[in-house]
């Protein structure tokens, strides 16, 4: 059985037929799925989709992409979706130097404030990070104590030691199954099993042979597949270990 750490079910490209497509996870092997929000907009539709379909889960927070577009109150209204049971995280949060859709400071603060959030709430936190390494490294280790995941995990080995010392899961997607991914197979080989989870990143980052195409949990064992020929290892080992993996760090 697998656990898809991260899947937004929430987006809009979901919209014509998000029902026949959860429908059919148990059908799958899909046992458990989280869906991170990137807003407080976002949030509320995962929530009804968690609410709805007892397998699926959600976090609560605001993406680097939308860190500009916070309100004022936008702290007290992840506080009150974090009451939610069906709430297990604080997420997707982070930074993005790609895109750089926020300014950068602004990224920066309202990424402090919501670990500060996390802490409060003692919650892990769901991170998204790229082309921010350093930043993210001493936002982290200001804020002591903070536990979660680096969803969808693309750095070096040297950094993966560095956020697995700190204690944080890594997120492995599709990414594993493209040709260019040669700096992800190498943390893959060489991290410890019990801190990795795995995840599509639905509808983004399809697998190999579907890259290009709308990615759901449906694929999600072509990952597990790819980590197990990597690690010497059977698909349902992996299953198996980043399900529990994945209980672990949510607290399901």
């Amino acid at each position: 059985m697998y656990f898809d750490t991260h899947a937004h079910y929430d987006d809009q490209r979901f919209d014509p037929d998000r029902g026949e497509i959860l429908s059919r996870m148990a059908g799958a092997g899909v046992e458990l799925i989280v869906d991170p929000a990137s807003d407080i907009t976002s949030a509320k539709t995962a929530q009804s989709i968690a609410r709805e379909y007892g397998f699926v889960y959600f976090a609560a927070g605001v993406h680097p992409h939308e860190a500009s577009e916070a309100g004022d109150n936008y702290l007290d209204e992840i506080r009150a979706l974090s009451r939610d049971a069906k709430c297990v995280a604080v997420g997707e949060i982070g930074l993005d130097y790609h895109y750089d859709f926020s300014p950068r400071e602004v990224q920066r603060r309202v990424y402090a404030e919501q670990l500060a959030l996390s802490l409060e709430l003692h919650k892990p936190v769901i991170i998204h990070e790229r082309e921010a390494v350093q930043d993210n490294l001493d936002i982290l280790k200001a804020h002591p104590g903070i536990r979660g995941v680096v969803h969808c995990y693309s750095g070096s080995w040297e950094t993966a030691r560095v956020l697995l010392d700190m204690g944080f899961y890594l997120g492995f997607t599709g990414v594993v199954t493209f040709k260019n991914a040669r700096r992800v197979l190498e943390v893959v080989e060489k991290m410890p099993l019990e801190r990795m989870v795995i995840e599509t990143d639905s509808p983004y980052m399809a697998p190999v042979p579907h890259r290009g195409e709308r990615n759901s949990s449906l694929l999600v064992h072509l990952v597990a597949e790819k980590i197990g020929e990597l690690r010497g290892m059977e698909t349902a080992e992996v299953a198996r270990i980043t399900l529990e993996n994945g209980r672990r760090l949510y607290g399901i």
